[in-house]
Parts: structure tokens; C-alpha cells; sequence
């Protein structure tokens, strides 16, 4: 779980939250019409902008923002010396009961190849197209979020116009101008918190989290590399610790 999203979401709903209630009842905050203007107009408008599969897709994505899946570089350092060491002293063989322990997909298919005897380019070379294909994943559903995060508040508009076109429309009666104004400003409220507070926050941590994966992807290319080309495991914890800050480098005895 990552406790740094959860934090954000309950600490900016509950301030904004906290601001309406001192501010008077919330029940004013709350508009049926408005909520269906900016949420279905914002959900229409990145279908006409998507495929279905792809937007459908994008709630499989979104969980990447609150939990963080894999080992870390310092843990991936840690198995990859044990790797080495191991082929080091048994033989490459020795990796393959290891295969099915680990729980990455993309490490299994590394140990696998270099068990089956791969030359290290040809290894190389699946590993690097397995790595661009998931950043390419990674970058649409960022990117889809995004777009939402930049139609919310233009629905939100849209929905104002409508308010204030409706809100025209009554000028002979006065006491109805507040109230309906309030209305019509309430859609561009709800845009402009599911842009700031949900869309954009989310497609940044998913561009983080991808960033992230990607550096545990490199490592355990290398890792996989440098094993499959027989080095010493010294020369293997070297060329992963220069992946990370010095500070979290851990130089086995």
C-alpha cells in the first residue's frame, strides 16, 4: 500500500471538506445535474478521444497509484548476488528451480532464457522489447488520465454556461439570481476538484510508479546479462549499485 497516495486523497478531500462544513451546510455543494454534466460529459468526451478497451483498461491501471508491486533495487541487488553466486559455484542449471520462485513475471522469463542457453544480445533484445511494450502501457494509461484531468473542468464550464443560461432566463424574479448562480458555479467547482485532486495527482503517480518499474526492469536486465556472461558476483553487485544513490548501496562482505 502506498500510504503517500492515501495521505494525499484523505488530507486534500478532508480540507476541502473541512472548508465546507465551517462554511455552512454541505448540502449546498451538492447538485444531481452538475455532477452528471462534468462526470458523464468527461467520461463521454474520453471515449469519443479513446477505444472502449482502452478506457476500460485505465481502472486496472489506476490501482498502480495505491500499491506499489515488486521488489525494490536494494532487494533485487540482494538476489541477483545470490543468483550469481550460485551459478558461480553449481552452474547456470542451478538457477532454474529458482525460476518459479520469483514472483516477476519479467524475471522469470529472464532466468528462463539465460537457463535455455540464450547468447546474452539475443536475451538482450527480449528483454528490451518486453521493457518498451510495458512503458508504452504505462504511458496510455498516464495518458488517459491526463485527458480527463483536462476535460473535467472544460465540462464543468459547460455546465456553468448552462447555469447561468438558465439562471437568464428567470431575471425577472431577483431572489432566484443567488441561488442560481451558486448552482451554476457548482459544476465548475466539481471540475476542477476531479481534475486537481484525482486525474492530474493520479497521472503523475502512475508516471512515477512507471519510472520506478522501469529502473527495476533495467536492474534486472543487467543482472540477468551479467550472470548469463559468467562474471563474478563482485562485478555483478558493482554494475546493479551504480543504478541507485550511493547512500543506498550496500557492499556485501
Amino acid at each position: 500500500m502506498d500510504l503517500a497516495t492515501i495521505v494525499g486523497i484523505v488530507l486534500s478531500f478532508g480540507l476541502v471538506a473541512g472548508a465546507i462544513v465551517t462554511g455552512g451546510s454541505p448540502m449546498i455543494f451538492v447538485n444531481v445535474p452538475s455532477m452528471l454534466i462534468v462526470i458523464g460529459g468527461t467520461i463521454g468526451a474520453t471515449l469519443v478521444n479513446y477505444p472502449l478497451g482502452h478506457v476500460l483498461g485505465v481502472m486496472g491501471v489506476i490501482k498502480n497509484t495505491f500499491f506499489a508491486k515488486g521488489d525494490s533495487p536494494t532487494q533485487v541487488i540482494e538476489r541477483f548476488i545470490d543468483y550469481a553466486n550460485r551459478a558461480r559455484r553449481e552452474g547456470i542449471l542451478a538457477l532454474e528451480p529458482l525460476i518459479k520462485e520469483a514472483k516477476d513475471p519479467f524475471l522469470q522469463k529472464g532466468l528462463q532464457l539465460t537457463v535455455d542457453g540464450l547468447e546474452p544480445q539475443t536475451i538482450q533484445e527480449i528483454l528490451e522489447n518486453e521493457i518498451s511494450y510495458m512503458e508504452e502501457r504505462h504511458e496510455l494509461g498516464s495518458e488517459i488520465l491526463s485527458i480527463m484531468g483536462a476535460f473535467a473542468p472544460a465540462m464543468g464550464m459547460i455546465g456553468t454556461v448552462i447555469g447561468l443560461v438558465q439562471m437568464l432566463q428567470s431575471m425577472n424574479d431577483p431572489s432566484s439570481i443567488g441561488p442560481s448562480m451558486a448552482v451554476a458555479l457548482i459544476t465548475t467547482f466539481y471540475g476542477a476538484i476531479l481534475s486537481n485532486l484525482i486525474f492530474n495527482p493520479m497521472a503523475g503517480k502512475l508516471k512515477t510508479r512507471s519510472k520506478e518499474e522501469r529502473l527495476v526492469k533495467e536492474m534486472i536486465l543487467e543482472g540477468i546479462l551479467s550472470i548469463s556472461k559468467g562474471e563474478n558476483p563482485r562485478i555483478v553487485e558493482d554494475k546493479l549499485n551504480s543504478f541507485i544513490p550511493p547512500k543506498m548501496r550496500k557492499q556485501s562482505e
